[in-house]
């Protein structure tokens, strides 16, 4: 369970990072109607999620034991590698992504409505898909049923809890440091998943 909300907690946590930066820059840019669009994109990445996670979970279940188990070994590999990649592009990566977000808004904001919902649902989209297929292949590796979701869940309401008090401001958090020991920590256990 541990492990899982760790996966949740990170991962979860650089979404919300994502919404917090883009609902800041939406309020001080004085585009405050555009939020719901905001909030559009963000629950359409979370219902695309659930579903590539249910369907991960329920979709090979009719197989054979030998498609599973190609499956699962496979995308077990697939989610090691993301995961792995992920913690070393986002070291570099997490000093620029404020202003790419920001100049991403800019350039769809003033345009067609639906620009600023393709740009918050990709941008948490991500981060949720490779969330639903890391617990998914570390539920496998583990052979666990039910706790990865409450650990995954349990991170997930923790990162919210977090990004709610980093956006009012009473929450100051070293994220360099929290990414790079939770990094280190996804390594690890994604060496076990591929153990």
């Amino acid at each position: 369970m541990t492990a899982n909300f760790l996966i949740g907690l990170r991962e979860s946590l650089e979404a919300t990072l994502i919404v917090v930066l883009l609902m800041a820059y939406l309020t001080k840019s004085g585009r405050r109607a555009l939020l719901p669009r905001l909030w559009a994109g963000v629950g359409t990445a979370v219902a695309v999620s659930v579903g590539f996670g249910a369907l991960l979970t329920f979709g090979p279940r009719r197989l054979t034991f030998e498609a599973q188990e190609a499956i699962g070994g496979g995308l077990s590999i697939v989610a090691v590698g993301l995961v792995t990649w992920m913690v070393f592009w986002m070291a570099p990566t997490a000093r620029t992504l404020g202003s790419e977000l920001r100049s991403r808004v800019d350039g769809v904001a003033d345009g067609a409505g639906w620009g600023l919902v393709l740009v918050a649902a990709l941008a948490v989209g991500r981060e949720g898909l490779e969330t639903a297929l890391f617990l998914w292949a570390a539920a496998q590796a583990g052979g666990e049923s039910g706790t990865p979701l409450f650990g995954a869940l349990l991170g997930l309401a923790v990162a919210a809890g977090l990004g709610h008090f980093l956006h009012r401001g009473v929450l100051k958090v070293n994220l360099s440091r929290f990414f790079t020991w939770t990094g280190v920590a996804l390594v690890v256990i994604a060496g076990g998943v591929l153990a």
